[in-house]
């Protein structure tokens, strides 16, 4: 008979190995495995039941490493220990190229980081009405519609919001500027509409 073909009760003969639990002495079926070592996570130990919890309860997978090699390995561990890069004046805003007037304040300002922050800042001292000092918080400029002023507001609450930053001061009290803002610019619609 072909070999490609062959019968299945033929397979049904071989007797299953059982492999005996890796603890000295033990005669149980080792049944649960357990990694090696560290470096070793894809060979196993094969255990009992009872020794398994033994084996769990006393391997520790930092030993050996000191608090700063702890901690690497926790960060890598958050990325799935892939590579990462910076979001910053030198990371992605030179990557892609991202430059000119075309990249939105916000976006501007994620690449850009401090260099957006204080342009923003100086447009806001450089504002001469409520108006527009409010705009320039909001990172708009004039002429800009409510709705523009509406999204940019609800974007920036989500951003600055202390849930979002763990309860991080300095981006409450931007959202406290952000805010009044927002109610000058609302004040002034009403009262231009």
């Amino acid at each position: 008979m072909n070999q490609r073909y062959r019968r299945r009760d033929s397979f049904e003969d071989a007797q299953p190995q059982i492999t005996l639990c890796n603890h000295p002495g033990c005669t149980e079926a080792g049944v649960h495995r357990a990694p090696k070592s560290r470096q070793k996570l894809n060979e196993y130990y094969w255990f009992c039941l009872e020794h398994v919890r033994a084996y769990n309860k006393a391997w520790d997978y930092y030993a050996g490493m000191n608090q700063a090699e702890i901690e690497r390995q926790m960060r890598q561990d958050i990325v799935g220990q892939r590579p990462t890069w910076p979001l910053g004046r030198l990371g992605a805003h030179h990557r892609f190229g991202v430059k000119g007037d075309f990249v939105p304040d916000d976006v501007a300002e994620a690449l850009n980081g401090e260099q957006a922050k204080r342009e923003r800042q100086q447009r806001a001292k450089a504002a001469t009405s409520p108006e527009e000092q409010a705009l320039a918080v909001l990172n708009l400029s004039w002429p800009a519609t409510f709705d523009e002023i509406k999204l940019r507001y609800k974007s920036l609450v989500k951003k600055l919001h202390p849930d979002a930053n763990g309860g991080d001061k300095t981006a409450e009290e931007q959202l406290k500027l952000v805010n009044q803002a927002y109610s000058t610019l609302k004040a002034a619609a009403i009262a231009g509409a």
